[in-house]
């Protein structure tokens, strides 16, 4: 019986919690990758700001629990769309910008960075995954949102139905 129970329980707290296997980034990271971009790292760039460590300064911002940081990196990614690179670089920088949306809760973004993403490289697997994580959080924030909207149309109907009754 403890076990139903148990497993009524992981159901319920898979169903509301966010389900992602994306990693997060610590504050630490994203300072080590800032000073590796000014120079100040392992020897590394020795302030160049070449790609790579602007790439990983990227990657660390958008996988961080901030929402500063995550703006942050995507306004940076943004920039280095603009940039001309191969189409590799393209493909990389549409997927932290997928991520980066995904973090900020901008789904639809999210979505057309993936796509794009996709349509580079369609076998590319993190965009895949991502892509799969996306469409299952937009569905379970539709099941939400009806289930309040039921809700909300049942205690109106309900007041509604108290209301009448008393009047009689």
């Amino acid at each position: 019986m403890s076990k139903n129970i148990n497993s009524i329980l992981d159901s319920i707290g898979s169903f509301f919690g966010s389900g992602d296997n994306l990693p997060w980034t610590d504050p630490d990271i994203i300072a080590n990758c800032e000073r590796e971009v000014v120079g100040e790292g392992d020897g590394l760039s020795k302030g160049t700001g070449n790609t790579d460590s602007i790439m990983r300064l990227s990657w660390a911002l958008v996988h961080s629990r901030r929402p500063a940081d995550v703006q942050r990196g995507i306004a940076m990614l943004e920039a280095a769309l603009d940039r001309d690179g191969g189409p590799l670089q393209r493909r990389e920088i549409l997927y932290l910008l997928a991520v980066g949306h995904y973090r900020a809760e901008d789904f639809p973004r999210s979505r057309l960075c993936i796509d794009q993403a996709l349509q580079i490289a369609p076998d590319f697997r993190q965009a895949l995954t991502l892509r799969k994580v996306l469409e299952e959080k937009i569905t379970k924030d539709g099941v939400i949102g009806i289930g309040i909207a039921v809700t909300a149309v049942g205690l109106v109907a309900g007041g509604i139905a108290a209301a009448l009754s008393r009047k009689k």
